[in-house]
């Protein structure tokens, strides 16, 4: 019998996760340390602020793990992964405008403060909350991402060619806000 005979079912038994979680456990960390850095930046150039970027690149990966039971079941997650961003970053935006909202009906009656050149000053989250979604998303994910366009088609379930016509009317569109803009303001 000896001291292997007990090992296995005595008290000083070594339990191992079972090879399934071991393999999960694996990949997540291969998935987190690949592409959280990334995600953050990417994240934090949309946002302008880094414990903001943070949070919203926590909580993809969160919500990513949650839903993800293996992980061979998923074909692409860092696809998924930005498409959570890109939503949990629209959620953002959206509080921030109800925010603003609130406090500009809070300070309607006080003086304003001093006005700036706005065609200085874009902000540029506010310009792209002008675009629909269809043309945001490819737009978010080919120019702060760096995705391809094959990567894009790939993760919004679209054809390259759409992709590239949204791209294009995306650009466009906001030339035209900025123009328009620019003659507001002049006047």
């Amino acid at each position: 019998m000896g001291s292997e005979a007990g090992a296995e079912t005595g008290p000083y038994a070594v339990v191992a996760p079972p090879a399934g979680a071991a393999a999960r456990k694996a990949m997540t960390e291969q998935l987190f340390a690949a592409h959280y850095p990334k995600l953050a930046g990417w994240v934090r150039r949309l946002v302008d602020d880094d414990d903001t970027a943070h949070e919203i690149a926590s909580e993809a990966f969160v919500r990513l793990l949650s839903k993800w039971t293996t992980p061979d079941k998923l074909d692409n997650p860092q696809s998924y992964l930005y498409m959570i961003a890109t939503n949990l970053v629209r959620d953002h935006w959206r509080k921030t405008e109800r925010e603003r909202r609130a406090y500009r009906s809070a300070t309607a009656g006080m003086d304003p403060e001093p006005r700036t050149d706005p065609a200085e000053d874009v902000n540029v989250r506010q310009l792209l909350a002008t675009l629909p979604p269809r043309l945001r998303d490819p737009f978010l994910l080919h120019y702060y991402a760096g995705f391809g366009i094959r990567e894009i088609a790939t993760m919004l379930k679209r054809p390259e060619g759409t992709i590239k016509a949204d791209l294009y009317h995306a650009r466009t569109r906001l030339k035209a806000t900025l123009a328009e803009r620019g003659k507001t303001d002049a006047s």
